[in-house]
Parts: C-alpha cells; sequence; structure tokens
C-alpha cells in the first residue's frame, strides 16, 4: 500500500507514524510545500519574544530524521498542485528546481491545514508587514527585530495568534497597538470574561483598540495603519486576522465541502472519496456539545485526527466522536482557558442554559501565594448537562479547565461536579477545589436554595427604592467602590440589622466575590425575604464594568488580599 500525504506538522506528520506503527510495509510519502515538515507552530510567537531560544527547538523532526525513524519519505519545499482522482495521483512541484511530477497513490491523506486571512485593506508588498503561521514567518520576524530595532508595532488581531505576538513583542520592547475588529478579544469567551484580558494587557502598556476595522496600510518612512476610527504609526505590522482552511485542492478536486468552504469528513475522517482522508485546520468536525458541523483550529484535534485517519487507512475502525474546543492561552502574567461552548453559541443553538461564575483560589488561602481565578460554567436548565466552562486566572487554571474538559466528555452533570474526588494539599488545592464549589453552586441554583442575578439584569434593576439593594462587603472594601444604588450592610451584621431591611421587596445582594452574598441571601431568603445572589461579585463586575484589573490574592471569606 502507498500512502500520499500533503502536508505535515500535527495531523500530517501523526498520520505517517501512526501508518508505520500499525504497517511496516506501507510506502509512505509526505508532500510539505514549506520548508520544515514536523514544527512547533504554537511555539512560534514565544520565539519572537526570546523565550524559545534557538531554531532548532522549533523543529520537531526534519526529513531526515524522519525517515531514520519512521522510514517516511519526507519531501520538503514539494507542494501538490493538482489532484486526479480517477487516475489516484497527484501532480507535484519541486518548489526548489521549478519542475513538477506525478506522484501516484492507493490512499491519499490531506493535511493542508488552513492560510493567514489578510484583509484587503492590509495587502501590501512592504518588507515590514507580517503575517505568523510558519516558521519562515517567524524567522523572518526574528531577523526584523534583530536588524531594524523597531520601536513601535501594531498587531492586527485579538485572536490566540495576535495575543501572543502582542506580549512576545512586548517582551522585547516594542511598544504595542493591538487592533481588534470586534468589542473583544479572544472569541471563545464571553464578552465578560475577555474583560479580564482586556484589563491585563492595557496594564502591560498594551494600547488596546476594540471594535476599529482597519481600511488602509500606507507606506513611508514609518507604516501608518488606518481605521474607520483612527490612524497609527508603525515600524512593524503584524496581520493576525484569522485563518481560513486551505481547501483549494480539495476543492479543485471535486472532494465535498463543508462549512466555510472545509473538507467535509465522515467520523473515520474519510472524504466524499473513500481513498481520501483529511484532517486538521481544514476539515469541518462535530461538535461536541452541539452537535452541529464546526471548524476547529487546534492542534490537540488535529493531532487526533491524524492517528484515527491512519487507523482506517491500515484498516482498523477508529471513529473521531467531535471536539470541545479546549483551548489555553497566556496573556502576561493571566491564563484563559475554555471549553465547550460559551454563552453566544448556547443561544445561536436554542439551548436554555443557566450558569455560576465563582473567584476561587488556586489553592488553600492560607498557604502563600494562592491566586484568583474566576471561572464561569454553564449548563443546560432541564438536564444539568455542562455545555460549557471558561476561566481567566494565574496558576491552576490549565488544571481545573482540564478538569471540567474531561467531565463534560463522560457525560457528568454541573451538580455531579461536587462528588469528584480530586487531589488536594495547600500548595495545589483547597478541601474543596474549585471544580467542587462550581458543583456546589450549581446544586444550590437548581434546587432553589439560591436565585441568582447576573450583569445584565445589575444594569436593569430600579433605583426608585421599590427593590433593596445591598453590599454586604466591609465597609473599607464598600469605599473603594460599590455598584451604583447599593447600600453598605456588612453580611455579619445583617441579622442584627434585619429590621432595616424593608419587608415585601425583592432584595438584590453583593459582595466581593459572591461568597458573602450567598450567605447574607441564606439569612435573608430564612427570613421571607425574596432574595437573589450576584453571581461573580463586585471583582467581577468591576472588571467588566470597568475594565479594573482584579486583585490576584483572596482571604478566604473572598475579601481582596493584595
Amino acid at each position: 500500500m502507498k500512502v500520499v500525504i500533503i502536508g505535515g506538522v500535527a495531523g500530517g506528520a501523526t498520520a505517517a507514524a501512526r501508518i508505520r506503527r500499525l504497517d511496516e510495509t506501507a510506502h509512505i510519502v509526505m508532500l510539505e510545500r514549506s520548508g520544515y515538515i514536523s514544527y512547533a507552530n504554537c511555539g512560534l510567537p514565544y520565539f519572537v519574544g526570546g523565550e524559545i531560544v534557538g531554531e532548532d527547538a522549533l523543529t520537531l523532526q526534519t526529513p531526515a530524521s524522519f525517515f531514520r525513524r519512521y522510514r517516511v519519505d519526507a519531501r520538503v519545499c514539494h507542494e501538490a498542485v493538482a489532484i486526479d482522482r480517477a487516475h489516484k495521483c497527484v501532480t507535484v512541484r519541486d518548489l526548489e528546481k521549478g519542475t513538477t511530477y506525478s506522484e501516484p497513490y492507493d490512499k491519499l491523506l490531506l493535511s493542508p491545514g488552513a492560510t493567514a486571512v489578510v484583509p484587503p485593506a492590509m495587502r501590501t508588498a512592504d518588507a515590514r508587514v507580517f503575517t505568523l503561521r510558519t516558521v519562515e514567518d517567524t524567522l523572518a520576524i526574528h531577523a526584523f527585530l534583530k536588524a531594524a530595532a523597531p520601536r513601535r508595532a501594531v498587531v492586527v488581531g485579538g485572536g490566540f495568534i495576535g495575543l501572543e505576538t502582542a506580549e512576545n513583542l512586548v517582551r522585547r520592547g516594542v511598544h504595542v497597538t493591538l487592533i481588534q475588529l470586534e468589542a473583544q478579544v479572544m472569541p471563545p469567551l464571553d464578552a465578560d470574561m475577555a474583560a479580564f484580558l482586556h484589563a491585563e494587557l492595557v496594564r502591560q502598556g498594551v494600547d488596546l483598540r476594540l471594535s476599529e476595522s482597519c481600511t488602509a496600510v500606507e507606506a513611508g518612512k514609518t507604516l501608518t495603519v488606518r481605521t474607520d476610527r483612527g490612524e497609527y504609526a508603525a515600524d512593524l505590522l503584524v496581520v493576525a486576522a484569522g485563518v481560513t482552511p486551505d481547501t483549494r485542492l480539495a476543492k479543485d478536486a471535486g472532494l465535498a465541502l463543508g462549512v466555510k468552504g472545509s473538507i467535509a469528513v465522515d467520523e473515520h475522517m474519510r472524504t466524499s472519496d473513500p481513498d481520501i482522508y483529511a484532517v486538521g485546520d481544514a476539515v469541518e468536525v462535530r461538535q461536541f456539545v452541539t452537535d452541529e458541523r464546526a471548524l476547529v483550529s487546534l492542534a490537540g484535534p488535529a493531532n487526533k485526527q491524524g492517528r484515527i485517519a491512519a487507523d482506517n487507512i491500515c484498516g482498523a475502525d477508529s471513529v473521531y466522536s467531535g471536539a470541545q474546543g479546549t483551548m489555553v492561552l497566556r496573556v502576561f502574567s493571566l491564563t484563559a482557558a475554555a471549553t465547550g461552548i460559551n454563552e453566544r453559541a448556547a443561544r445561536a443553538a436554542g439551548l436554555e442554559y443557566d450558569k455560576v461564575i465563582l473567584s476561587p483560589a488556586s489553592h488553600a488561602t492560607y498557604y502563600p501565594g494562592a491566586q484568583i481565578m474566576t471561572m464561569k460554567v454553564l449548563f443546560e436548565k432541564t438536564t444539568c448537562r455542562l455545555l460549557g466552562a471558561q476561566i481567566v486566572g494565574g496558576e491552576g487554571t490549565d488544571k481545573r479547565i482540564d478538569v471540567l474538559a474531561t467531565a463534560m466528555r463522560a457525560g457528568m452533570t454541573a451538580v455531579q461536579l461536587k462528588e469528584l474526588d480530586l487531589a488536594y494539599a495547600p500548595p495545589y488545592s483547597s478541601a474543596k477545589d474549585p471544580v467542587n464549589m462550581a458543583g456546589f453552586m450549581a446544586e444550590n441554583v437548581v434546587t432553589g436554595k439560591v436565585k441568582q442575578f447576573g450583569y445584565a439584569e445589575e444594569e436593569a434593576l430600579p433605583r426608585d427604592g421599590s427593590v433593596t439593594l445591598l453590599d454586604v462587603r466591609t465597609p473599607a472594601e464598600y469605599a473603594r467602590g460599590h455598584a451604583p444604588g447599593f447600600v453598605n450592610m456588612p453580611v455579619d451584621d445583617l441579622r442584627g440589622r434585619l429590621g432595616e431591611v424593608p419587608r415585601g421587596k425583592a432584595v438584590y445582594v453583593m459582595c466581593q466575590s459572591g461568597l458573602r452574598s450567598y450567605l447574607a441571601c441564606r439569612i435573608l431568603a430564612q427570613n421571607g425575604a425574596d432574595c437573589y445572589n450576584f453571581t461573580g461579585g463586585y471583582r467581577y463586575y468591576a472588571a467588566v464594568k470597568n475594565g479594573t484589573p482584579p486583585a490576584r490574592g483572596t482571604h478566604p471569606c473572598g475579601m481582596d488580599r493584595e
């Protein structure tokens, strides 16, 4: 059996190695149009910033090492330009020699990945304008930084690459203006969770420009980037406006296409041609939560798909069950992570959902160095099925998102999170792990022990005295900032001051993290009040409303510890 693989990196290289492990006699040819067959593309921005040192650190395999280990004929700078399905061959262009030839196959695997989107207004041949998608891109930016020592950079796009590039340019001493078309960075997060990243970017000196559309790039002694709201001078421009599936070969070959022009595949990663498979950023997959077809451009799914395609090419029956889109990203001192769907996606899918928002510490608060994280967990109202989770914080963020992603994959409900038996020692966690706490909170909501109101509802609350608004933090906390109309009544004084809470009016309660306001609601509810707890607490409110960077430490009661 001869297998031709178009594209290396995550999906293609993984498939090639797996095929060899399953079939020692297979003839495997891998074609890669760049100069690198297998590289750490997720590490590219960190090479720009100098955290990853040495070009060799980015290269996971070379054609020679891949052949020695797996006997794969890996050809770099070889571009597949056409697929002849009738005769089962690929037309290949040798980019170094400028010649073309035909490569026959028994089975063909497409792993072409995605290409960087460059909006028409950003298209220019100026050598100071870059994208960041390949090793070659990274080396070019790195060389430019070394040779030209730019002082000002504009980064267009606030997704993974845009944020990572902005951070690493700042680390190189470059002043960065980040322009994002949408009203928030990092679209997998909801706007309220992205607000924490906005505050961190500004705190680190990034000139963050949201809801701006780039209209032109003008070259002169310096670059001028024009938007619909202003203009910005730059010595360097990095366009990170997203990616699009590279499906020209598949389309020209007449293969069935899916969402956004991606390659349609079945659960075995097989295309509409039974002898052609496809994996990675170019294919549509099943979204695990909604069961809809989607694009998920992440390395983890691509690696899994490559393995599954290889299994099926070799006669096994492996199935790809869908992607949750689990992701994690560092933004300076913060970590942002998500799995499943966010609120926008839940609404678009017509799901009736509820949520809990909490601000737990990364480990026991009495042990030095505990850091607060903000967690949002979404679940279906009728079934308590986990729909998604988002976390922004410091240490421990990645651990918790992985636990939640695993629980979701296992079919656990939000309430069942309370039953997870998770590791505890003071340097690592708390006896009630943040994931357990999310389960406790979901149970309180589902069973009616607590009624919640959120950020959107707070803005709509009447301030005419028809409802009671209480802030149950300490007077010192209240004095540092509070939501309009909320009256201070510390939770520890509440039982002795119940007579000051008007009867017959709904009571809306807020504290710093949501813990003390929950305690206040339990006191008030058992004394006949119709009480609602603000989910997320004032630290969440201030970050979303005012862009205030929250404190990183906390006392056990939820009070900030600077």
